[in-house]
């Protein structure tokens, strides 16, 4: 079905005079893919893919023998819910309490479980920027083909896919704002703030220079973010596409009463509807780091300031408005005696 399905969209789309267009037949083979994994990972996986397959093997997450051990809830191969297997990896059986982990200190050590949160944040942040990015370089080389509204699919979904794949490790932030937007409200350390921006930079450069190589023998494309106007304009839609994002971010992330599952779903909706509606005027970028990397490679930095001054500006007032708007149940009386929204929230 996924082959039947997406070959088709692609003849239709020859036969018929380009109707269903380049993001649509994107679209048809990624709805696809949503619904089958739906229908059919608790069977098989869902895999569809030898490399898929391969991959899970090598990690002795797949039997080499197909499975002939398996079990049939899919925990060797696509799972629609995050386990935590490291009590079945361990070395030794579960034991009582006194052979319990530690818990963290307070000091900033880079043990592996911190490390592996800066790891994601640079992988994460660099597929964010590389798909993003390259759509706007492909659209730009190659006659138009992904058109704006495409562009702003793929910058929507490059953020949900990649919610759903790390946020679970490093919360998934690839955003400077909102890391610094999260820390002044105290919902995140301000002693990780440092290693997060650069984690979030160097991923965003590393992409940046990547689509510099393989494009280089085509035009000078510059896939940063410039100004369109005035400079002005440019820092009151950063500043507002910016809030607006992260007022949904803080609202799906640290509320308990929202819809956690559908984090990812919320803040990549919100992505493709800024990016729709700012881009052509700024760049939507609601991001210092996706616009510095770039700048970086290209040697570009013309406005560099609004994107690094009112992104962070809009994120901060973002979260603090919906920390207001979080006790409209509760009395004045109680919000005010309140030493902070955030103790108010802890006993809640």
């Amino acid at each position: 079905m996924l082959i039947f399905v997406g070959c088709a969209s692609v003849q239709v789309n020859e036969n018929y005079d380009k109707v269903v267009t380049l993001p649509g037949i994107a679209m048809v083979l990624g709805l696809t893919v949503v619904i089958l994994v739906y229908s059919l990972g608790h069977i098989s996986g869902a895999h569809f893919n030898p490399a898929v397959s391969i991959a899970f093997a090598t990690c002795n997450r797949f039997s080499w023998k197909h499975m002939a051990d398996g079990s049939r809830n899919g925990n060797h191969g696509i799972s629609l819910t995050v386990k935590d297997d490291s009590v079945q990896n361990s070395p030794c059986p579960p034991c009582p309490s006194p052979c319990k982990p530690k818990p963290e200190t307070s000091l900033l050590t880079f043990s592996v479980p911190f490390m592996q949160k800066i790891m994601a944040e640079v992988v994460g942040t660099y597929f964010l920027i590389f798909a993003g990015c390259a759509s706007v370089v492909v659209n730009t080389d190659f006659d138009k083909v992904v058109t704006h509204p495409g562009i702003s699919i793929v910058w929507g979904l490059a953020v949900m896919v990649l919610v759903y794949s790390v946020g679970h490790i490093s919360g998934a932030h690839f955003n400077p704002c909102v890391t610094i937007a999260f820390a002044t409200c105290k919902r995140f350390p301000w002693k990780q703030v440092p290693a997060y921006i650069v984690a979030q930079v160097l991923g965003s450069t590393l992409a940046a220079g990547t689509l510099r190589l393989l494009f280089d023998g085509k035009q000078n494309v510059f896939f940063g973010t410039i100004p369109a106007g005035s400079n002005m304009q440019s820092f009151v839609m950063e500043f507002i596409i910016t809030f607006y994002l992260m007022f949904v971010i803080s609202g799906v992330a640290t509320d308990n009463r929202a819809i956690g599952e559908l984090a990812g779903l919320a803040v990549g909706s919100t992505v493709l509807l800024n990016v729709m509606f700012a881009g052509p005027i700024s760049g939507a970028s609601m991001n210092p780091a996706r616009t510095l990397g770039p700048a970086i490679v290209s040697s570009q930095y013309k406005g560099i300031w609004v994107y690094m001054v009112a992104p962070i500006l809009g994120a901060v007032c973002g979260a603090w408005v919906y920390n207001m708007v979080r006790y409209t149940d509760k009395p004045l009386r109680e919000i005010t005696k309140s030493a902070s929204f955030l103790k108010a929230t802890s006993r809640s």
